[in-house]
């Protein structure tokens, strides 16, 4: 046999090996989801989302447990807070499998389809003159003392308006352990100390009817989308795990009717893609 042919088919069993190699790779790659346990990423002490006492769970904790009732396996978290590095030093650590709840769009993680989508939303005690109003260019916040959290999409938009200057700020990146900005801004409104205050959906629904009197919760729907103001939430998995993405995107359809009534009951508002409150769980 010539040196030639002697070269061509080594040449082939290096690709051939190689592509070997790689579907391997692959496949461990794949297989780096645990399938006797669902690992979960979540903040210890992040409520309404997550929280580590199983006395006292989020409604994320309560999701993932319909997904692991479905997939016929127990829960395992990995806690850490969820601020900067969140996603580095748990999912892509490879300590866990899925983050219960992520933005759609951001391209860091792989997202699900989305189980729900909410709005910013407009927090004020009821009789106090601000009944009924929907957007933040409403001539009755004029003047109002309200709160933001600083860094958020809503901030932008009291930026625009030249309302600033009335303004008091909460922070966005906290350990959650130790303060919780949105609770704190419910009880400022509680007391007088603003008029109002904007914050992401699910926590405007849930602390405004816990704590004291109840709130009204408005969901910001007439800003437009600059920023947004409205998101859908997926479950994020690693980038390539598309095998699991499908499998989540099963279970989230077959469960939906669960899911919504979770939400429902922590106070979320639940929006639909006509920008329609959904105030019962779908089936």
């Amino acid at each position: 046999m010539r040196a030639s042919s002697i070269g061509l088919i080594v040449a082939l069993g290096v690709i051939l090996l190689g592509g070997a190699a790689a579907e391997a790779a692959e496949g461990e790659r794949v297989d780096l989801v645990n399938r006797q346990v669902l690992r979960v990423c979540a903040d210890p002490a992040n409520m309404p989302f997550s929280n580590q006492d199983p006395k006292n769970p989020g409604f994320e904790n309560k999701i993932a447990d319909i997904v692991a009732a479905e997939l016929g396996i127990p829960v395992e978290y990995t806690w850490f807070p969820q601020s900067t590095g969140f996603i580095r030093r748990t999912l892509f650590a490879k300590a866990c499998d899925v983050v219960m709840g992520y933005a759609q769009g951001d391209e860091m993680v792989l997202n699900t389809n989305h189980y729900y989508r909410s709005a910013y939303a407009l927090v004020f005690r009821k009789g106090q003159g601000l009944d009924g109003i929907s957007t933040l260019s409403d001539p009755r916040l004029l003047g109002k003392r309200l709160g933001v959290v600083a860094g958020s999409p809503p901030a932008t938009i009291i930026s625009r308006l030249g309302m600033m200057g009335n303004v008091k700020p909460y922070q966005l990146f906290v350990d959650r352990r130790y303060m919780s900005p949105s609770e704190l801004m419910v009880a400022d409104i509680r007391s007088g100390e603003i008029a109002a205050g904007v914050l992401w959906g699910p926590n405007a629904g849930y602390f405004s009817k816990r704590g004291g009197e109840e709130l009204e919760v408005v969901p910001l729907l007439k800003e437009g989308n600059s920023p947004r103001m409205t998101y859908r939430i997926t479950m994020g998995v690693r980038q390539g795990e598309d095998t699991w993405k499908h499998e989540l995107n099963e279970i989230i359809a077959k469960r939906q009717g669960d899911i919504d009534q979770v939400l429902l009951d922590y106070g979320v508002p639940i929006i639909d893609e006509q920008d329609q409150l959904i105030t019962k769980a779908r089936k």
